[in-house]
């Protein structure tokens, strides 16, 4: 049996181009109020972050007390490091759920977020004001992120 080796190639990439995930919007429901997607696409194993809080690697204590959009981008950087140590990157991740102490802070922590996602490949997302987080941090972050087969 001849196994085409030019087939085999675009066989591949089309794999690989159906396990980047991709972003769905339509304009028969609501526009997201942010930098996210209505829905998320995505094929392959999963990986689910726990929720993370503001806390400094090093000190295991919480960083900027008063200020939610620091406190947003010391969570994005600790879910970085996870998703980099199962080999994945923000590219893979389907579906974020943001816990807010304060919906007023919501502006100040959509404009870190979205330093890290453009608007066509932004996952799914939820952001949703909590009664209290742990250490009395203002901000909790998890995702799920789609991994190579």
């Amino acid at each position: 049996m001849y196994i085409n080796p030019q087939n085999t190639v675009l066989a591949l990439r089309k794999i690989q181009r159906s396990m980047v995930p991709e972003g769905i919007r339509t304009d028969k429901a609501p526009a997201p109020v942010g930098p996210y997607n209505q829905a998320t696409i995505a094929t392959g194993r999963l990986l689910f972050v726990s929720g993370q809080i503001p806390l400094d690697p090093q000190t295991n204590e919480i960083v900027y007390p008063q200020d939610a959009a620091k406190q947003a981008e010391q969570v994005m950087a600790n879910m970085e490091a996870i998703l980099q140590a199962a080999g994945a990157n923000w590219q893979q991740v389907v579906k974020i759920n943001i816990y807010l102490a304060d919906m007023n802070d919501f502006a100040r922590v959509n404009q870190a977020y979205g330093r890290y996602f453009d608007a066509e490949n932004a996952p799914a997302r939820a952001c949703i004001q909590v009664a209290g987080l742990p250490k009395n941090s203002l901000v909790e972050m998890e995702c799920i992120a789609a991994l190579d087969p």
